[in-house]
């Protein structure tokens, strides 16, 4: 076998111009490398140079925005630590809402670094990105048209997020559903509604929405009394009952204001409305109202003040039957003589017809 292998690569007599073809390629070879080494390695050289750049460039960038997310939800926490800023800050809000926009923005600028570094790698290899940015473009506005849905949403939940309209936590009325946010994200809201149910809306379908969380809320309360009570004495009551509720927790942190006696709302000819009305502590509107009307109506009840509304209470004892109840009419051809001739009362004509 090797003998043979031996001579099957030794040069045969007839061989020499083969063997001349493949020297003088060998060289061509050479001298174009020769020539082209340095074309070869500048190209790559720019490209590992690109794509280092690119990496660094990129690292660099999400260390900053994730420092620039932790730097804001410290500052929120510092915040919640004092009085007033645990009534006004939302730490989880606060925290997700960070974490969204730091979210965008992280995509957004690994997108733009990543796909500005590949181009110019394109482009160290002479190739033509004109129709390659062309097809891009016309792909991208196919893609637009077909998953405008997905666009929508998208860009209406990165806006909602910058602009704050509402956070986890906030009660909204967001036209389609309402209820307490327990989510935001850049395409869909989850509201939890009031029986208990998960709303998932669509932040392109958010047409208007309500925050029923911000600021401050109204609390309000009609009072329905007789139209004979002394109304001094009603707003004495009151006034007694609602400064006391004040300066009790935890009612003296969710009153934002005193309890204001507006005046009569309606007086009828059964009953007189006195409204009030406070301000409190977003989303507590509903809790303080409750409590005022349970400590009101214990008020009147020992200062004697009577509360009316609705259809009075029927008596329980039954009405004495009518003894006529079975007696049939009287008329021109009844017997004369019966039980209900006898029972009636003979009509005593007037005077004048008598003459």
């Amino acid at each position: 076998m090797l003998p043979s292998a031996l001579l099957a690569a030794a040069p045969s007599p007839g061989s020499g111009g083969s063997l001349d073809e493949a020297a003088e390629q060998a060289g061509n070879a050479a001298s174009w490398v020769e020539e082209n080494w340095s074309t070869w390695l500048s190209i790559g050289l720019r490209i590992v140079l690109i794509a280092a750049i690119a990496i660094v460039l990129r690292i660099a960038v999400r260390r900053a925005l994730t420092k620039l997310i932790d730097r804001m939800n410290r500052s929120a926490q510092a915040v919640e630590g004092t009085t007033l800023g645990g009534l006004l800050v939302n730490t989880e809000r606060r925290r997700q809402r960070s974490e969204a926009i730091g979210s965008v923005l992280r995509s957004v600028a690994s997108f733009l670094i990543l796909g500005t570094a590949a181009l110019m790698i394109l482009g160290a290899f002479q190739i033509n990105l004109a129709p390659l940015l062309a097809s891009a473009g016309v792909a991208g506005v196919a893609l637009g048209f077909g998953a405008r849905n997905l666009v929508t949403d998208f860009l209406s939940g990165v806006f909602m997020i910058l602009e704050d309209q509402y956070g986890v936590g906030d009660t909204v009325d967001a036209g389609v559903a309402s209820g307490e946010v327990i989510e935001v994200g850049l395409r869909v809201t989850k509201l939890r509604g009031d029986n208990g149910e998960i709303w998932y809306v669509r932040n392109g379908e958010v047409k208007r929405i309500g925050n029923l969380s911000q600021g401050w809320s109204t609390a309000g309360v009609d009072v329905t009394v007789r139209p004979t009570e002394d109304l001094d004495k009603v707003r004495a009551v009151i006034s007694a009952a609602t400064t006391a509720m004040a300066k009790e927790d935890p009612w003296n942190e969710r009153l934002w204001g005193p309890v204001e006696i507006l005046g009569l709302d309606s007086v009828l000819l059964d009953s007189m409305t006195v409204r009030l009305t406070a301000k409190t502590m977003p989303g507590k509107a509903l809790g303080v109202e409750r409590e005022l009307r349970w400590r009101i109506k214990r008020s009147f009840d020992e200062a004697g003040i009577r509360m009316v509304g609705g259809v009075p209470a029927q008596p329980d004892e039954p009405s004495p039957a009518d003894p006529t109840a079975a007696m049939a009419a009287p008329s021109a051809y009844a017997s004369a003589t019966s039980p209900q001739s006898l029972a009636t009362t003979p009509i005593t004509p007037p005077p004048n017809m008598s003459k």
